[in-house]
């Protein structure tokens, strides 16, 4: 497929995903013909970052595109194809979502109505659309894509500054859930963090400021030495003792976070196992304690 230098683009969503696409795309040279979403507020705020005509229905707006980007939730993403897809030739056209879960099946009425369809997906999270457009370069996008348009889907994440990851339907949902791991997950443990901070008399903000310098520290050794090798403290060291007084105190005093500990202690004594630190002795004590031996 011919792939211009510029292209005319519809974002059916207009969140803080399809807004910052819609400015990064509009940056590079392509053109935002339209917009769509439900919400009159957010076609407001979108239109001041992508320019283009708004509309509340999709029907309308790809009518204006050669590319449809469709950008609503994971959930709505099917329902909005068959919309666009009903009584419409899309003949030529690419409709592309960016659902990391999800596959390629859910824009099959679009496929059926003549379109290229496409995922591609930024490994990457936002809290709001200007965090989202510095966010987005740099990043690496999962790109799931009809044999046709894999050069096209390549050359867009190259225009958003990104890297392309080419990944199969079959294995988006456990690409998407390393990513869920990456980053929502993270979160939440940074959450049980200040959670055991608060309990001994710390604010948040006092968490924040003790916890964070160590997590920065440990991201960067993991940037430099890979996961492996960046794994310190007292289960990397074999130091059952110091284990055993986590494991009591824990449970005297947390006990709704005992079993996210052990269970995060028996993944850290494999990977002290791999690194070498990990003793077999040491091991199996540490694995006893962490089973409530």
């Amino acid at each position: 497929m011919n792939i211009s230098s510029s292209q005319k683009f519809a974002i059916i969503g207009a969140g803080i995903v399809g807004t910052a696409l819609g400015f990064l795309l509009r940056r590079v040279g392509h053109e935002i013909t339209a917009i769509a979403d439900k919400s009159a507020a957010h076609l407001k705020r979108a239109l001041a970052y992508t320019g283009g005509e708004s509309f509340l229905l999709p029907q309308k707006a790809i009518k204006k595109a050669d590319c449809i980007l469709i950008t609503t939730s994971d959930d709505a993403i099917a329902g909005v194809c068959r919309k666009i897809a009903a009584g419409n030739n899309l003949t030529e056209k690419i409709v592309f979502h960016v659902s990391g879960a999800g596959s390629l099946d859910l824009l099959e009425p679009a496929r059926q109505a003549g379109a290229h369809i496409a995922s591609i997906h930024p490994i990457q999270s936002f809290s709001s659309i200007d965090n989202a457009i510095e966010n987005i370069p740099g990043s690496v996008f999962g790109i799931t894509a009809d044999k046709k348009i894999k050069k096209w889907a390549k050359q867009i994440v190259r225009d958003l500054g990104g890297t392309a990851l080419m990944i199969t339907d079959e294995q988006k949902p456990l690409y998407h859930a390393a990513a869920c791991f990456a980053s929502n997950y993270l979160v939440s443990l940074l959450y049980v963090v200040e959670q055991i901070y608060e309990s001994i008399g710390l604010t948040p903000a006092e968490a924040r400021q003790a916890y964070l310098p160590l997590v920065y520290g440990s991201l960067k050794n993991i940037e430099k030495s890979g996961s492996i090798q960046a794994l310190t403290g007292p289960i990397a060291r074999g130091d059952a003792g110091t284990v055993r007084k986590h494991v009591q105190s824990i449970n005297d005093s947390l006990p709704h976070l005992f079993s996210l500990y052990t269970t995060l202690g028996r993944t850290a004594a494999v990977i002290g196992q791999k690194k070498g630190t990990l003793k077999k002795q040491q091991l199996k004590e540490i694995e006893n304690i962490l089973k409530g031996a």
